[in-house]
């Protein structure tokens, strides 16, 4: 009976073995890539010509209003109307400040009777200096009241203080309207203002031109065009208007404005857009500069600054050495060891090795790592 136990128990046992040794070894599924957010490398901005989109506005506008109170009576102009400097573009209803005029007159020509006699009176001694003063104060209180209200009358006629063409209606007529109640949107048509905003790493790159800022000026003047959709084969000169020196806390840019006289050949209107072409050949530094995110670069054992580099057909990242200069912000300068159009990692950097296989972080928009970003 143990014999057959015996011959039994090293069947199962045989059986056992096969059975392990016919399973496929099942191998370790390899390592997840790590997420990374990406840079993508910008061209030089040294660039001897750059093109920069634009929108038009009118170089001198203007929201009408009252200074005084009332209902309109009649709107003389449409939207759309060219008007002269002067004209008459609305009047309110004058009757209630006609009124108050006529009392006014009232005050003032007692007030100057009164004064008049007082003059007469001092002269004989028959009145003392104190109720002198007050008849000659009386008199100029009422000519000063006199002189407001006939103005407040002249008030109730809406003139063009410039030429230009009227943009916007704002009210209807005989509407109650205040003071100071925009009551038309005026546009001169003569002169247009182009504005463009300068991207904060050409800014950088700008040298200084020294303390004659006028020779720089003309010589901006003397490179910057603007160019008409439609219109291509036609440049339009450029007027330096203003550069504004802090930049937009959203778009970190900074805007600049330039005028030009308004196209005789064609219509452009305030609101319409353009492209505005300026040759920076002598206003930027020649090193072919690129501003990256200061969390992209790292320092290896030497002390040697460091990317990774994306390599977009197989995600793997690999350690690339980099020549840096200034900082600027979240931004610092790479002057060598970078090329156009290359991708590095922007953030994840210190969690990386040589290559490791990666993912993309989803993102919107090209941006440069601020000091909140998660690392």
């Amino acid at each position: 009976m143990s014999a057959i136990r015996s011959k039994i128990i090293g069947t199962v046992v045989a059986f056992g073995v096969l059975a392990g040794c016919s399973e496929k070894v099942e191998e370790p599924e390899p390592p997840a890539s790590r997420p990374v957010k990406v840079f993508t490398v910008e061209g030089s901005v040294t660039s001897s010509i750059r093109r920069f989109p634009g929108s038009v506005d009118s170089s001198q506008r203007a929201e009408l209003s009252y200074r005084v109170s009332g209902q309109l009576q009649e709107i003389l102009v449409k939207e759309g109307d060219l008007v002269k400097r002067g004209q008459l573009l609305a009047r309110l209803d004058p009757t209630d400040l006609e009124i108050i005029l006529k009392d006014r007159q009232a005050v003032f020509d007692n007030a100057e009777s009164n004064f008049k006699r007082g003059k007469e009176l001092i002269a004989d001694g028959n009145i003392s200096q104190l109720d002198y003063d007050k008849m000659e104060a009386n008199y100029r209180t009422a000519s000063a009241s006199l002189s407001q209200a006939k103005q407040n009358v002249e008030y109730t006629k809406l003139k063009a203080p410039f030429a230009g063409r009227v943009a916007q209606r704002l009210v209807q007529n005989f509407e109650e309207v205040s003071s100071k109640q925009a009551i038309f949107q005026l546009q001169s048509v003569d002169q247009l203002d182009v504005i463009i905003n300068l991207p904060e790493a050409l800014v950088r790159s700008l040298r200084t031109r020294g303390p004659d800022s006028e020779t720089a000026r003309r010589d901006v003047e003397s490179r910057a065009f603007a160019q008409f959709k439609g219109h291509a084969d036609v440049q339009f000169p450029l007027t330096v208007k203003e550069v504004a020196t802090k930049a937009d806390a959203q778009t970190r840019t900074f805007k600049a404005t330039f005028t030009m006289p308004a196209p005789t050949d064609f219509t452009v209107l305030p609101g319409m857009t353009t492209t505005v072409i300026i040759d920076f050949t002598n206003f930027v530094n020649n090193e072919d500069v690129k501003w990256v995110p200061i969390r992209a670069v790292q320092a290896d054992s030497g002390l040697q600054s460091r990317v990774w580099v994306l390599d977009p057909d197989n995600m793997t990242v690999s350690s690339r050495e980099v020549s840096i200069g200034r900082m600027a912000g979240a931004s610092i300068e790479v002057r060598g060891g970078l090329h156009a159009g290359e991708e590095i990692v922007s953030v994840g950097a210190p969690y990386l090795a040589e290559g490791m296989k990666v993912t993309r972080m989803v993102q919107t928009e090209q941006a440069i790592a601020r000091d909140d970003d998660p690392t």
